[in-house]
């Protein structure tokens, strides 16, 4: 979506030198303005306008596809109701204006492979929601479109063997290693929520650090799974630099697919501009790609202005009048990102770092605020953290669906650490020994190991941890460690 851009206070200039081929250059005079535009696949059952399968993870080629998808002539779109809901949901969670009474679908033309129709429905007048503000980013706007296809230019690192011996004769491939392009059309279609940012961005960091509070409130809200790495989220920049504070030439960089490469693809950009202008070359309006390989981003075409699309009202599709649907607005906000980190920072005992963690796991945050409402102990609180965050964290780095029986859980915080951790992963509460029975045990190692014993009264200290392992071994490890270790020193004193 190409937007003006609307001059922001200037901020304070940071002069340093960086130095180029030619000499000194005073790459750090110059102020970044940054505006990002990004776009979510929302989840949802069907596709924006058609009834086929919205899956972001189907491996066949083309098999959720349909005439209306594909754009064959005489079929009709029909609004994905659903997909109008979450984005309102996202608006709403931002504080944003919600289009109150009128909002359409317009055509946006331009002609690429992985488009069928040889234009994309989008929104460009009326969007669904204006204005709000994310992480302490003002919004220009919220609007819903479709996704296009996916092209793939490498087909042997895309597709298993598999697939490419049983598509060989449909897609005609003599050569494995074939230099041509292949389009997969299971994506296009697909519900896509596009969020622009006013230019009021100033560094990699804040790009970042927007980019990934976007990525949680997309999950929080159910809205979206925003997975970078499968293209479910991208992040495309529009960047400019001056001395002055006055808005630049705008460099647009497209299809970042990483929170690394939108940090690493902006401080690049910033300083190529910065060289290139204290070189008293001009920044050209453009479009540029992002080599993660090379780190350097590269010329793709001239920068199209909103004109070059030739936007008008989607003839197919009929106006939205969203105040007189109240379905549309059928829809509960849950706890935000914001306000879980205000409740997790109230308890007291979490770092930073903690609650980043929780935050980013939407299971494992809805099981520790469980448990903690139902331990009133401060002390209990502060195990359970140190439980989850790290043992029941770690199983689910292997088994991501995997949570702890929660009434096994909470009964074992009063266990020690070794029976609550078994308790914990097995699911059955390990039966510590009864404190009576120590003696007994303690009494049993020493007999068995004189040597040992000896040593022990020698000096050597990890003699008794060798002594307290072996009681353990006997027990099962259903005894308290510790008070098993002062059952046998009070034998051997």
């Amino acid at each position: 979506m190409t937007t003006g851009w609307s001059k922001s206070s200037a901020t304070p200039l940071s002069p340093r030198c960086g130095r180029s081929r030619g000499g000194v250059f005073s790459l750090y005079m110059y102020r970044a303005t940054i505006g990002l535009e990004v776009h979510a696949e929302l989840m949802t059952a069907t596709k924006m306008f058609c009834g086929c399968r919205n899956d972001p993870d189907e491996k066949t080629p083309n098999k959720n596809v349909c005439a209306v998808c594909l754009a064959h002539p005489g079929t009709l779109p029909v609004i994905n109701k659903e997909a109008v809901r979450k984005v309102l949901m996202a608006g709403t969670a931002v504080g944003g204006t919600l289009a109150a009474d009128y909002t359409e679908f317009d055509r946006k033309n331009y002609f690429y492979p992985d488009i069928p129709k040889g234009y994309q429905i989008s929104q460009y007048r009326f969007p669904l929601v204006s204005g709000g503000a994310l992480a302490g980013v003002a919004l220009t706007r919220i609007h819903l479109e479709e996704d296009t296809a996916r092209s793939i230019h490498d087909l042997k690192s895309q597709f298993s063997i598999y697939n490419l011996q049983k598509d060989r004769d449909s897609l005609k491939i003599e050569n494995l290693n074939t230099e041509n392009s292949f389009v997969d059309y299971n994506r296009a279609g697909v519900p896509l929520m596009e969020l622009v940012t006013e230019p009021v961005i100033h560094t990699a960091k804040e790009a970042g650090a927007f980019a990934r509070e976007l990525q949680l409130l997309l999950r929080t809200l159910g809205a979206g799974e925003a997975n970078m790495e499968k293209g479910e989220m991208r992040v495309e920049a529009n960047i400019s630099v001056s001395k002055d504070g006055a808005l630049g030439t705008k460099v647009e960089i497209k299809n970042l697919n990483s929170f690394r490469s939108v940090e690493r693809a902006i401080a690049f950009e910033v300083e190529r501009q910065s060289k290139a202008l204290d070189a008293g070359e001009e920044v050209v309006q453009e479009t540029r790609g992002w080599d993660e390989i090379k780190g350097v981003t590269f010329s793709q075409r001239k920068k199209e202005s909103s004109h070059d699309y030739r936007y008008f009202p989607d003839p197919d599709l009929p106006s939205l009048r969203l105040g007189k649907i109240s379905t549309f607005r059928d829809f509960d906000i849950p706890e935000l990102p914001w306000q879980q980190r205000e409740r997790l920072r109230n308890l007291g005992f979490l770092q930073e770092q903690d609650i980043e963690q929780l935050l980013g796991d939407t299971q494992l945050a809805g099981f520790f605020a469980e448990v903690t409402g139902r331990v009133e102990s401060p002390a209990l609180k502060k195990s359970a953290a140190n439980y989850i965050l790290n043992d029941v964290a770690g199983v689910r780095k292997e088994k991501p669906d995997w949570l702890p029986d929660i009434e096994v859980f909470i009964k074992a915080l009063a266990l020690p650490s070794p029976q609550a951790k078994s308790s914990i992963a097995s699911g059955v509460l390990v039966q510590v020994v009864d404190d009576s029975a120590l003696p007994t045990i303690a009494q049993q190692v020493i007999d068995a190991n004189p040597k040992v014993v000896a040593e022990f009264k020698a000096g050597k200290g990890a003699a008794l941890q060798f002594l307290v392992g072996q009681g353990m071994k006997v027990s099962k490890g259903r005894s308290n460690p510790q008070a098993l270790r002062e059952a046998i020193q009070k034998i051997l004193a």
